[in-house]
């Protein structure tokens, strides 16, 4: 098919995957790079901690913070992959030829990231939970100087779902233009 004329939602659309995906890769780097040097620094982390929060008996819990920086940083590899993903289905529609095979996989693969992405904030909230449960108040504090919330999104379960539907409909229509391609 021929390409579409200029679409302003396209290109607004574009750009903001685009700099999503550059913000995943930032953070892809700076969590790798965190992770990596975080068991050499630990001390000195922990007694910046202690002098930030005013509480001196924090003892920095260096093992859970260094297995959430690695989960995170498979859930924003998953992300970049995900707008990625997005990126290409939009190249296709702006090229006037969405319905094809490989976009159906594009979103099946996007459904299958966005469900990891959902089961690993399970344990990443789990380890957050833990080491804000462990973490003694500063004095004087009246609230909780650390909050952690540790549950199921609801509007990324029902984007898994729909990702998965919109994969069976590209299927089916890219089935159907060949089907239609086959008869004329």
């Amino acid at each position: 098919m021929k390409a579409t004329k200029s679409d302003p939602l396209l290109t607004i659309a574009r750009i903001v995957v685009v700099i999503g995906e550059t913000l995943m890769a930032i953070a892809i780097l700076a969590m790798g790079v965190v992770a990596a040097i975080l068991p050499f620094v630990g001390d000195t982390v922990e007694e910046k901690l202690r002098t930030a929060s005013g509480v001196p008996t924090a003892d920095f819990p260096l093992l859970p913070a260094i297995a959430v920086l690695l989960l995170a940083l498979v859930a924003f590899v998953l992300l970049y992959l995900f707008l990625r993903n997005l990126r290409r289905i939009i190249d296709t529609v702006g090229e006037g030829d969405p319905f094809l095979p490989v976009n159906a996989t594009r979103l099946t693969n996007m459904a299958w990231q966005m469900l990891a992405v959902q089961l690993l904030a399970l344990p990443i909230g789990a380890i957050g939970m833990l080491f804000a449960g462990d973490m003694p108040q500063p004095e004087g504090s009246q609230t909780d100087w650390i909050h952690v919330d540790a549950s199921l999104d609801f509007s990324g379960i029902v984007m898994v779902v729909v990702l998965f539907i919109l994969a069976r409909v590209f299927r089916q229509g890219a089935a159907m233009r060949a089907d239609l391609e086959g008869t004329v």
